[in-house]
């Protein structure tokens, strides 16, 4: 019998596996990333490799790159093509040696549905020939029949305790199980928990989404179309999900907003001072980073989140910075921001920055972040409130620095440089006046930034 081939989505850079939790849903276990199919047909022995399910939102893939042609032998350990996810862009390892004996789907094929066929994967040199002029209907297998291999990889557990009568009606689901459900607008009474006492755990309502067919979304034709002057350009799977995401900010987020003044002056000169000493060129962007992470400290109510039935109180803080890239708004997080020295901060935003910008970023390099900086200073805006990154309670927006007149002993005023920040913040999480004491400690930290150097 012909080995399964397991195939591993991990980044382009080979990062360690993240695990998935509520602060970092990045990866699934491997066991759920792929759907492979083994035929028994006039063909010879084969397997179909499906598109695999690489996030907990993943309903379709776009394949980018073939890097290994039809007849390369692919060894173990060895990217075999590039997917972008709705998140970023993944390449597939293959565990086993095998051959690419068939590209089903090539390079640009687009909205590739999660577990239909994009190659055919074989054993023996021998066996590629018979596929040259092969078909996706040379073989019909029954649906049910995919659905049962996807379910036969699911781990044995032990079997737990049955619930007791007197809450059999009950369901019992974690948090993050929840939470995914919702996102995807699944159904999780129907699914059956593998964890303590019959709990459904996050590992369940992944394994079931992967099961499940996903519904493919209605397209609406436009209410008016110009004859001329416009083309119609494709969304991208990154600019789906801002648009999925952002959307049930504002509906399900109870925002509000606060605005502060921060002299600058003094901010400059210490930037100035820095950058001499500096090997790397250090940014005001990088220094706010220090100063939001500093504040967040604090005022740790603001470093939180809103869970169904507790709130999360982070004890380390990890910035998620907005980078704008062609294809959408991404967020890569300076972890441990808070006990960074700026110089250090300011190498690491450069290198995620250019990830971003080239669609290169992992999983856990954007995902879970406890509070979010966005700035538009550089393009001249003066101020702006921008919508919360859930499941964070806090987006800090940062406009451009001007001057104002400010009262002055000597001359009786002064040109002063003055930048605007406005914090959005969760009210379920973050109520008024911790938002008003976090940016207190935020302009403290920019008027005087010596005082992040102690």
């Amino acid at each position: 019998m012909m080995r399964r081939s397991l195939v591993r989505a991990f980044s382009l850079f080979r990062l360690p596996f993240q695990p998935f939790t509520p602060k970092n849903p990045q990866l699934m276990t491997s066991r759920s990333r792929f759907i492979s199919h083994r035929f028994m047909s006039s063909l010879p022995s084969h397997q179909k490799l499906g598109m695999p399910l690489l996030s907990p939102t993943m309903t379709q893939g776009t394949i980018v790159k073939w890097l290994k042609k039809e007849g390369d032998k692919v060894k173990a350990g060895e990217i075999m093509f590039e997917v972008e996810t709705d998140k970023a862009t993944l390449g597939f390892e293959v565990q086993d040696d095998v051959y690419l004996a068939k590209i089903i789907e090539p390079e640009g094929s687009a909205n590739i549905p999660l577990g239909k066929p994009v190659a055919i994967l074989v054993d023996s040199s021998g066996d590629i020939a018979a596929f040259k002029n092969y078909s996706p209907s040379q073989e019909n297998v029954a649906p049910e029949k995919i659905k049962a291999e996807v379910k036969e990889v699911k781990t044995p557990i032990k079997e737990e305790p049955k619930k007791s009568p007197e809450i059999s009606d009950r369901v019992f689901i974690s948090p993050l199980a929840k939470k995914i459900s919702k996102e995807n607008s699944f159904d999780y009474t129907k699914v059956t928990g593998t964890g303590p006492n019959g709990r459904i755990v996050k590992d369940d309502i992944i394994q079931a989404l992967s099961a499940t067919p996903q519904p493919q979304p209605t397209i609406q034709a436009p209410q008016e179309i110009r004859a001329e002057g416009f083309k119609d350009i494709p969304h991208s799977s990154i600019r789906k999900v801002i648009a999925k995401r952002l959307l049930e900010s504002k509906l399900t987020i109870p925002h509000y907003y606060l605005s502060i003044d921060c002299a600058t002056d003094t901010l400059n000169a210490f930037r100035a001072k820095l950058n001499a000493l500096s090997p790397v060129k250090i940014s005001i962007n990088d220094i706010i980073i220090k100063a939001t992470a500093l504040a967040s400290l604090q005022v740790p109510e603001a470093n939180s989140c809103w869970l169904e039935n507790s709130m999360i109180m982070y004890d380390n803080v990890d910035v998620s910075v907005a980078v704008q890239t062609d294809k959408g708004l991404i967020t890569p997080i300076v972890k441990n921001a808070h006990i960074k020295r700026i110089g250090e901060i300011s190498a690491e935003m450069k290198k995620l920055a250019d990830l971003a910008k080239t669609g290169k970023l992992t999983p856990d390099q954007f995902q879970g972040g406890t509070i979010t900086v966005s700035n538009l200073g550089m393009f001249g805006i003066k101020e702006f409130s921008a919508i919360i990154n859930p499941p964070q309670a806090c987006i800090l927006a940062v406009g451009a620095s001007h001057d104002v007149l400010v009262p002055d002993a000597e001359k009786g005023f002064k040109a002063s440089s003055v930048m605007t920040v406005t914090l959005s913040c969760d009210h379920r999480v973050v109520d008024g006046a911790i938002g008003a004491r976090w940016l207190q400690s935020f302009k403290k930290y920019i008027e005087e930034p010596y005082s992040m150097l102690i």
